[in-house]
């Protein structure tokens, strides 16, 4: 009886120490979870930057709108990245926990198709403090595509000019070449601008197009301007075969011609005049205190003078006649005798 007490006894604690065992392992395999989780060394716990600072960025466009979803990289003084991010909403983008220093800051992608990205620059980082920047990005130049043209027949035209601007502000200028065509790029500031050209030098052989003409245009867009001129009006020049005469014109038949002025036609038939008195007409009556005499006053001197001669030399020559006819008498009266 005391044996079979002591049998079961020892086989009660066999028991109890198998069951506590048990109960001690269990809490271990429970805790055991499902998936294992990273080690230490694949994900580091990030410390802190002792005096760290941070750079805000504020992403707007020329006309002052926000522009959400650009895409930044920073890169610190090595040519590291040290951060990258896309711009909220608000346009806004935090850059954390940087080490002091001067820092690359790029813009990749503007989000937009309306503008370009801006301008890399400089940033510098100071201990425990934000450095907050507003990055502007400008609009998408317009694409300007020029053409002159006869106003008549449409043919594109070289060697026309042009101004493009805004205000009082030129742009752009503009010449077509021998396609008659020219093409440039319009800056712009905001999703709709309006422009004016004006032509400043016409094609040869074509008047200047005065007016100025207005166009509108936006960021991205292509316009097309065209300019119409006519052609210079030109005197026609004269036929070469139809040459100058030298000959001069005939008189028309049956019109009598006057005589030339001051023309004296001396007469056959006249008496002769004393030279005493030929004198005495000739001579004027006063000449002494006179004034200085034109050539119409001197034409009754000529005149005179003139008929002096004529009668001068038609007295000697009756004179010799009868010389000679009185000779020839006397020889005839000798030889009669």
């Amino acid at each position: 009886m005391h044996v079979r007490f002591i049998r079961g006894a020892v086989r009660s604690a066999v028991v109890a120490a198998a069951v506590t065992s048990a109960l001690a392992w269990a809490p271990a395999a429970t805790a055991q979870p499902s998936e294992p989780t990273p080690s230490a060394s694949s994900a580091p716990a990030q410390t802190p930057t002792p005096n760290a600072g941070s750079i805000a960025i504020t992403n707007k466009d020329a006309a002052g709108d926000v522009l959400p979803g650009a895409t930044f990289v920073l890169l610190d003084s090595t040519g590291q990245e040290a951060g990258r991010g896309q711009t909220d909403a608000q346009g806004n983008l935090t850059f954390p926990d940087l080490t002091p220093g001067v820092y690359r800051l790029k813009e990749t992608a503007s989000g937009s198709a309306l503008h370009e990205v801006a301008a890399n620059q400089d940033v510098i980082v100071t201990p425990g403090e934000a450095t907050r920047l507003t990055i502007s990005n400008p609009f998408k130049a317009a694409k300007i595509l020029f053409q002159a043209k006869d106003d008549k027949t449409g043919k594109l035209l070289p060697g026309s000019t042009v101004n493009i601007g805004s205000g009082d502000k030129t742009l752009l200028v503009l010449t077509t070449g021998p396609t008659g065509t020219a093409s440039g790029e319009l800056p712009v500031t905001s999703r709709k601008a309006d422009f004016w050209v004006k032509q400043i030098k016409a094609p040869v052989g074509y008047d200047l197009y005065k007016p100025a003409k207005t166009a509108t245009a936006g960021p991205g867009a292509l316009v097309t301007v065209t300019v119409t001129n006519a052609k210079t009006a030109t005197t026609p020049k004269p036929d070469p075969s139809e040459k100058p005469s030298d000959k001069p014109t005939a008189s028309p038949s049956g019109v009598a011609q006057p005589a030339p002025a001051n023309s004296a036609t001396p007469s056959t038939d006249f008496s002769p005049v004393p030279a005493a008195a030929a004198t005495e007409k000739a001579t004027p009556k006063d000449l002494a205190g006179s004034l200085a005499h034109t050539g119409t006053d001197a034409t009754p001197w000529i005149l005179g003078s003139g008929g002096l001669l004529v009668a001068t030399g038609s007295g000697a020559l009756i004179a010799a006649r009868r010389r000679r006819t009185a000779e020839t008498e006397q020889d005839n009266d000798g030889e009669i005798s």
